[in-house]
């Protein structure tokens, strides 16, 4: 019995790995090689071993296990969304499993699982593997010879980063035994990352700077008097060199021009910077151009002296006065009116005000860090910004990357928001399932963070209490509308949920030539209506037919009855 059984198991094994093997694609007469539809380069070993060694040699120990880290993180996320479109019937563990042989296949090492333990439900997880012949832990000998403490960095970082995304919350691999130690093979073990001690160094490349991806919320706005509003998170390529290059400003007086689309919380980025400088003890001062009627911007900014229009009943000090000794944040300065545009290049020039209404400059000593979501380069050859206020904002331009570019910081982001909302709302709301991980990985997300935010506290809102938050509970009506042709449903396996059956219907429909398909939103509609009837009108019967609880239900009832 034990024979067949590791006979079947072999055989599912091999399965696997021939699939994969099939999504690699060489194209030597155009120079590509294709990993799963993603371009791959080829790196000799000998390679790897030189660039790693020069990397210690100017980085250190510290930086370089921490770049790597946080490669082998992304890099272990989006294997991880790809393994469970690859494999979406598949059990959770089976799927999981894609994960080491999918690491093996880059040439890392021959990956053995010892033990794994998955519970969905419950947010457990204990993960134990063993890597063979560890690339990393021969070039780092070679480079260093044996190493009093694991060097496998990237590995570490993959599995964390696999795991995470996997389970929709933060995990954390520990590599405890290392070939570079003087070991036969290097050990891995994963955990939840809350299960760790909280300082454990092992968490570090969580952390690329102290400042950002503090999941123990409470705890971290308590330790430096910021709000949950005003946390970082992000473990991207992207979101690190942008988290990098504003570490080195901060401490500047230089001014500073935020670029980037709307919802990639240009204001959060804005109080960090603030909070880093020298400025700190200050003021930090937000105004909003866009929302300013061009008749009050100069009264807005500058202040203004009693009867220095009608109206006019008090002396009133401006945005710059408020912000004097700390920074003024200007949001969507690109709104601004050529005329106001202007009068803001003298206070810039000058370092001083007029209010309305007054005679006497006042001087103000003020930080400005600008914003916008607009191409300013544009508008200026366009007559519609001032080149010259272009040049004097455009000191340290930074630019912050849209969500699209940051997919490897989604599962982090999705933790941290349900954590905040589950707080907020007093909701008690474990995780999210598989299929809405998979989902918003592949979702592009044009309302960048903001989107993704209001997506996890809906579903926080709608999810049932201690369990898992699904896709459906996230979606918004914009998305139903759009029925199977949204990005958050493609490509996903709803077998085990309402969508599954609503889904089917679809893709049956789908065969008939020419033949006009539902929206998802007409074809929950109908569900319900059948649930309803069936059950004589008792919302809590109707739920448990068809999986949803009866807040739930009752919520599609009454959109259903307002519309």
């Amino acid at each position: 019995m034990v024979n067949s059984d590791n006979s079947e198991q072999n055989r599912q094994n091999e399965q696997r790995r021939e699939r994969l093997l099939n999504l690699i694609d060489l194209n030597p007469e155009k120079g590509h090689i294709s990993w799963a539809g993603r371009r791959a380069v080829l790196m000799r070993g000998d390679t790897f071993a030189g660039q790693r060694a020069e990397l210690l040699e100017v980085l250190g120990v510290d930086k370089t296990r921490s770049l790597y880290s946080r490669l082998g993180y992304a890099d272990g996320t989006r294997d991880a969304a790809l393994a469970q479109q690859e494999r979406p019937g598949s059990a959770f563990r089976d799927a999981f499993l894609v994960g080491p042989d999918m690491h093996a296949m880059s040439g890392m090492a021959a990956v053995e699982t010892i033990a794994i333990d998955i519970d969905r439900e419950g947010g457990g997880f204990y993960g134990e593997f063993l890597a063979h012949d560890s690339i990393e832990a021969a070039v780092h000998k070679q480079a260093r010879g044996m190493s009093p403490e694991p060097v496998c960095w990237m590995q570490s970082g993959y599995a964390s980063g696999f795991s995470s995304a996997f389970m929709g919350s933060p995990m954390l691999f520990r590599e405890v035994e290392c070939a570079a130690m003087g070991h036969d093979a290097c050990r891995l073990i994963g955990k939840p990352l809350k299960q760790w001690q909280q300082q454990d160094p092992g968490a570090r490349y969580y952390h690329p700077q102290d400042f950002v991806n503090r999941f123990d919320l409470a705890e971290s706005a308590a330790a430096d008097n910021r709000s949950i509003e005003q946390q970082l998170v992000g473990i991207s390529a992207g979101f690190s060199l942008t988290m990098k290059r504003l570490e080195k400003v901060a401490p500047t007086s230089a001014t500073v021009l935020l670029l980037g689309e709307t919802g990639v919380g240009k204001e959060v980025f804005a109080k960090t910077l603030h909070r880093l400088g020298n400025r700190q003890a200050g003021p930090f001062i937000g105004v909003n151009c866009a929302a300013l009627p061009a008749e009050l911007v100069e009264s807005e900014l500058f202040g203004v002296e009693r009867g220095g229009f009608t109206g006019a009943v008090a002396t009133r000090a401006g945005r710059f006065e408020r912000a004097d000794g700390g920074t003024l944040f200007l949001d969507e300065v690109g709104s601004l009116s050529y005329s106001a545009q202007g009068k803001l290049l003298r206070v810039l020039q000058e370092r001083e005000i007029e209010r309305v209404g007054g005679s006497e400059s006042i001087r103000v000593d003020v930080r400005v860090v600008a914003a916008t979501n607009v191409d300013l380069q544009q508008a200026v050859e366009d007559g519609r910004f001032r080149r010259d206020l272009y040049y004097r904002l455009s000191v340290f331009p930074l630019r912050i990357p849209p969500l699209r570019e940051r997919q490897d910081d989604i599962p982090l982001l999705m933790e941290f928001f349900r954590q905040k909302y589950v707080q907020r709302h007093q909701l008690i709301v474990d995780g999210f399932t598989q299929q809405a991980v998979v989902g918003l990985m592949q979702y592009e997300f044009p309302g960048n963070i903001r989107e993704l935010e209001n997506m996890v506290e809906r579903g926080v809102i709608l999810a049932i209490e201690g369990q898992l938050i699904s896709l459906q509970d996230m979606l918004g009506e914009a998305e139903l509308q759009q029925g199977g042709s949204s990005s958050l449903l493609k490509g996903l396996d709803y077998a085990d949920s309402t969508d599954g059956l609503l889904l089917k219907l679809m893709r049956h429909r789908e065969q008939a030539e020419g033949a006009e398909l539902p929206t998802l939103a007409e074809l929950e509609q109908a569900l319900v209506r059948m649930a309803m009837e069936q059950a004589g009108g008792n919302q809590a019967a109707a739920a448990r037919m068809i999986g949803l609880t009866r807040r739930q239900l009752a919520y599609r009832v009454a959109q259903q009855r307002s519309q």
